[in-house]
């Protein structure tokens, strides 16, 4: 019984103050956070962009590839925003991503549903309904970056 209280001390020890911090607080420093949500920015766009020809009819359908690639996305999606926390500005980040917090997560979620779209129109294999799901998550990509993201 000793050694069950010890372990279960210990977890908690370990565990308790990963679940107590922040999001902002897992990264060093805030450039750290702003690599981290550029870094993963960058490959939802890697991954949605190789499935561009195959909605443009300039390739082949692979429903294969294309599901490998949505289940990726699937994952990628849920990434960035540990790196949008409070002191994490800079980068491409404009300023209104803090000061309209509440917009800013709709925007998040907005696109985290069509990529739930997407995935189901994966999974079904329909090239016309993928799409329309495609398409959805290019809009929602669009809204975010026109209100948060700085003009290159």
């Amino acid at each position: 019984m000793n050694k069950l209280s010890t372990l279960a001390a210990l977890a908690c020890m370990t565990v308790g103050p990963l679940l107590a911090t922040s999001a902002s607080a897992q990264f060093a420093k805030p450039e750290d956070a702003v690599k981290y949500r550029q870094s993963a920015l960058a490959l939802i766009g890697s991954h949605f962009g190789r499935m561009a020809p195959v909605v443009k009819g300039q390739a082949p359908y692979d429903a294969a590839q294309i599901k490998a690639n949505v289940d990726v996305l699937k994952t990628l999606s849920a990434l960035p925003w540990a790196g949008f926390g409070p002191g994490t500005e800079g980068g491409d980040a404009r300023p209104e991503i803090w000061s309209d917090a509440a917009g800013f997560k709709q925007k998040q979620q907005a696109f985290q549903d069509n990529i739930v779209k997407l995935s189901a129109a994966a999974d079904a294999g329909d090239l016309d309904k993928l799409r329309a799901a495609f398409g959805d998550v290019g809009a929602s990509c669009k809204a975010c970056h026109d209100s948060y993201r700085k003009k290159k």
